[in-house]
This record gives C-alpha cells, structure tokens and sequence, in this order.
C-alpha cells in the first residue's frame, strides 16, 4: 500500500464545548495504525458549515485520506455531509435501501419525521457504509485525488461503522496486505522501551515496530506489508520473538487489550478462580475483570473495605493489626488477601489498601499503596510508591495493574515479587 496521509476532521460544537471528549478521532488513529495507515492530522471543527467548508479546503492540501466523525444525522446542524459534496463536486441522491432501512429501524419506535430523509442522502456513486448501531449510514468517496470517508460521531455507531466497513475499504486500495501485532509491556515504560530499540526502529523499514504509550502501561506495534497475509505474518514473527527475546518478563501478551484480559486466559488454563479486597481502588479491579465477557467462571467476587471498620467487619481483620499498623500497611494488605481468599474460597486472591489522594494519613505520602496476592501456600506483597503528583485515577489503575501483574507473574511461574 502506498503512503498515505490522514486527516481526520471531528465535526461537533459539543466537543469544543467541552461537553464529550472526542474518542472517535483515537479510536479511528489505533485502527488506522494497525493497517498501517499513518494519520498526521486530528482537526475539530464545530457545526458551522464555513469553518468545515475552511477545514475541509486545508486538508485537501495536507492529506491523502480525509475522515469526518459526525454532523451525518436528521437535524438542521448535521451539515457535514452538505458541506463535503460542495467541496468535492459531488452529487447527492437518494439511496433507497438506506431509505427503506431508515423507516423500519425508526418507524416501530416512533413516528417517522421527514428530515430523516436527509440521512439517505448519499454521493452518487459512493461506497455505502451502513449503521448497524443507529440510523445514520456512512460512505466513502474518491474526488479530485482524495479518499473521502464520513462516519457518524456517536461512538458506537463510530466504532463499529469503521472496523467493519472502513477498515475493509481501505484496505481494498491495495494488493498488499497488511499484518500487524502489538507486543503488550508493563513494568518498564515506554521511554525505556524507546531507548532499548532506537536505534532498530530508525533503520526498520518493512516490517515496521513503534511503541505507544497507554495510561497504566505501554505497547510496541509491529507491522508488515507483504503480497500475501501469510507472508507478512512470517516478517512479523521474528520481529515479536526478538521483542520477547529482550523484554523477557515484562511482555504480558500479544494483542490482547489490557493486563487482565492475559489473567483470565491464564486462569482459564488452568482452571483457577480468585477473589478480591479493594480498598483505594473502591472496586475497580472488580469492574475491570467483570468487564470481560466470561470473567464469571474465574472471579467468585469482591469486598471494598474502605474504612477501618468495614476491614474488621466485611474481612474479619484484627482491630490491634490494623491500630498498630495502620490500614495503609505490608500486614494488613496481606490479610485482606488471606481473608478474602478464605471468604470466598478461592484459588487465589488480592488484596488493596492504599493513599489515592489527595490527602495523605501522616505516615505514608499520597501514592503509597500495598498490593498483595494471596494463594494456598503463600501471601506476596508488593509496596508501591506511585507518586505524590499523580491523578486519583492513575493510582487506583497502576495499582490494579499490579494486581494483575502479580497473578500473571504467579500463574506463569515468574518471579512474583
């Protein structure tokens, strides 16, 4: 495939508002990158057709591929689709299929209004993306020397328009195909990674590798093009072996999205459960597992003891432990673990008591977590300290993270602690 540059124009005046946070434009960016589609551009522009026409004219002269996200409904602010076809030259008529799909998908919940009508409204010509989460189709379009894309901007109906229609578009450009993995890490970050392969990754031209940074932990891309998908699977391999080869125990899986997706795969292996006692993170580790479609067949449950007294009543832990130790402590964060596990008969367990801010207990600074992870003959813990200038939220994941690392690292025979 050849190098293209993207744009991506989110189209909303509630996003310059403040009042949503554009995922779309982030989560278009990672797909693109895993076909290997570069984007150089992320533009948001409000629901006004003379700033979008300016946007749409500067992009012409920047990009490729030209994405827009939203501004595709019923109402009179829905101009983006308008706004692209003057801009391009294009006709828009009538789809009759989109028409009729339209009518049935509204017309059993409400009564059908004719600005819906404008949803059809299509380029002549155009590839039809259709909404199978909302009432909005998208398309894709070539004019003037640009591809031109128009997804919807709800997320959902975003998400899943993309990956099953756009993706496919694209990748129809061209007779290569393209493979790409993502070599997941926690425990190093990513400038640590960076400096590791630097120097590999400024002379790698096909297969490629790129590391990313998430919240809590990182990843390295890796991605080929090659005449057939076996093999630019057959570039990718040693690329990922090499990756493993260097980062030993901090690579926790290969494509995989999160931590604890790897845990439950593991867990399912070999057949275990576990159970959790949350304080700081107030249950987050809980949600995120349960998050996982099948995590009931190897998570029996969880308790948040936020307050003292709920650790003595809910888990059962000594009134003199916790006074002599402070609930931010190795012991106490051991037994939450141990009593959890017991609580619950579990093959293993987690324990969590931490300072997520923004006040600290006067012993311990804000940041200061234990982590334990309780089995049938041994209690671990791990004593983090996450940072005093960090975010609520941050610690409460990292902690998580954690949680998790020391099952995987459990449960694959690594060091745990």
């Amino acid at each position: 495939m050849r190098e293209y540059n993207t744009e991506i124009i989110s189209v909303g005046t509630e996003i310059l508002l403040g009042h949503i946070v554009n995922t779309d434009a982030r989560d278009i960016s990672e797909m693109l990158s895993k076909i290997g589609i570069n984007v150089k551009y992320h533009t948001v522009v409000g629901d006004n057709p003379e700033r979008l026409r300016q946007c749409i004219e500067t992009a012409k002269k920047r990009a490729d591929i030209i994405i827009t996200t939203g501004g595709l409904g019923p109402t009179c602010d829905d101009l983006t689709k308008f706004t692209l076809a003057e801009a391009f030259g294009v006709k828009l008529v009538m789809n009759e299929a989109e028409k009729k799909g339209l009518y049935d998908y509204i017309h059993p919940e409400m009564p059908f209004t004719e600005n819906n009508l404008q949803q059809a409204m299509l380029p002549e010509n155009c590839t039809v993306f259709h909404n199978t989460c909302g009432t909005a189709p998208g398309c894709a379009f070539e004019a003037q020397g640009k591809i031109v894309i128009m997804v919807p901007g709800p997320p959902k109906e975003c998400n899943a328009m993309f990956a099953l229609s756009a993706v496919p578009y694209l990748k129809s450009l061209s007779e290569e195909e393209i493979v790409s993995h993502s070599v997941r890490i926690f425990g190093i970050g990513e400038s640590s990674v960076d400096q590791i392969f630097r120097d590999e990754m400024n002379v790698m031209e096909n297969p490629t590798m790129a590391p990313y940074a998430k919240e809590c932990d990182c990843f390295l891309q890796v991605t080929a093009k090659a005449g057939s998908r076996a093999e630019a699977e057959k570039m990718t391999g040693p690329v990922i072996e090499h990756i493993k080869e260097r980062l030993g125990e901090y690579v926790y899986g290969i494509d995989v999205e999160c931590i604890e997706e790897e845990v439950i795969k593991l867990l399912e292996q070999r057949k275990l459960t576990f159970s959790a006692a949350e304080s700081c993170t107030g249950g987050e580790v809980a949600k995120r597992f349960t998050d996982i479609p099948g995590a009931s067949s190897y998570f029996r449950g969880g308790v948040v003891t936020y307050t003292n007294e709920a650790k003595e009543k809910l888990l059962g832990i000594d009134a003199e432990l916790l006074e002599n130790y402070g609930a931010v402590s190795y012991p106490v964060a051991a037994e939450m673990a141990e009593k959890v596990r017991e609580l619950l008969r579990t093959d293993l367990a987690v324990g969590i008591t931490g300072l997520a801010g923004p006040d600290g207990d006067g012993v311990n600074e804000v940041g200061t977590v234990f982590v334990s992870l309780a089995t049938e003959n041994e209690t671990f813990v791990r004593e983090l300290h996450l940072g005093t200038g960090r975010s609520r939220s941050y610690i409460r994941r990292m902690s998580g993270n954690h949680a998790y690392d020391m099952m995987r690292r459990y449960l694959t025979g690594l060091k745990v602690i």
